[in-house]
């Protein structure tokens, strides 16, 4: 039996609590609001309450497998939050999974990229992302711990579509503007967690944890909006959608990439479960 912590256990962190708690871990899971707290306690996990923008509070972390997925906080070049994470944490963990983003690569203009391509990112919060990887590389290595990053695009499954998004009626780019995209099922991200936590091969490494597929926002917009009997959204040109969006939005939509996850399914023995998008949506209603 090993035990495992969830800091930031969210929408992904639950599942990974059911996950790991069906292997007969002890599952401890660190979040700030009641109702978190309260969702953790009915998934089978011991809740903490964890503030990282509050007073310092040690976080006994010796003998296990952390992960940690607590966005960074909103200004700022580095994250603060986990810069205080890494001060509070006490003991030896076995190993610090982070849950990061394919963000880090900035716009590829729609190039493959893989986990040797240079991190390039073009939004602050990327920024962000990636300083907090060099901050885990660096502290761990310096106590001679283990650490793993995953790199993760749009998350999608039960609760995650954007379904608001179509009944709303918001455009999307018109296909032959729309560079690729990607994304991954929760429950394939689950799978990936479980094993970056445990393999001994995943010992200072990067993984892209992604579906393997690259089709556009609006290739998902349009099947969703198929497979759940909703209108297809209003297509516009790329120029018209920028204009319209948000500056957080097109901080999503406006990068384009192919994100290669040959490292996780060979290294990890991860097959994604949902490769083909409307097995992940049909299986996410």
């Amino acid at each position: 039996m090993h035990s495992v912590s969830i800091v930031g256990c969210g929408y992904t962190g639950l599942r990974l609590a059911r996950r790991t708690r069906a292997t007969g871990a002890v599952v401890r899971g660190f979040a700030t609001s009641e109702a978190s707290l309260a969702a953790i306690e009915a998934a089978g996990a011991l809740p903490i309450r964890l503030d990282l923008d509050g007073p310092p509070q040690p976080v006994d972390c010796a003998a296990e497998i952390v992960y940690y997925s607590v966005p960074p906080a909103p200004t700022g070049t580095a994250d603060a939050r986990f810069e205080r994470f890494l001060q509070q944490a006490v003991g030896r963990p076995q190993r610090v999974v982070y849950l990061s983003t394919t963000g880090v690569y900035g716009d590829a203009r729609g190039a493959s990229v893989d986990e040797e391509t240079p991190p390039a990112p073009s939004t602050a919060r990327a920024v962000r992302r990636l300083a907090a990887e060099t901050l885990l590389r660096r502290w761990a290595d310096s106590r001679g711990i283990s650490w793993c990053i995953l790199r993760i695009p749009g998350i999608y499954g039960p609760g995650r579509l954007p379904l608001e998004r179509l009944r709303r009626g918001d455009p999307a780019i018109q296909p032959g503007e729309a560079g690729p995209g990607n994304r991954v099922h929760v429950e394939d991200l689950v799978s990936a967690c479980v094993a970056a936590g445990v393999a001994p091969q995943a010992h200072g490494r990067l993984y892209n944890v992604t579906d393997g597929s690259d089709d556009t926002l609006t290739d998902y917009l349009q099947r969703v909006a198929r497979i759940c009997g909703l209108p297809s959204p209003p297509l516009v040109s790329r120029d018209e959608a920028k204009r319209l969006a948000s500056a957080s939005a097109w901080s999503f939509a406006g990068e384009s990439r192919r994100v290669d996850n040959r490292r996780m399914v060979r290294e990890l023995g991860v097959t994604p479960a949902f490769t083909d998008l409307d097995d992940g949506i049909r299986a996410s209603l």
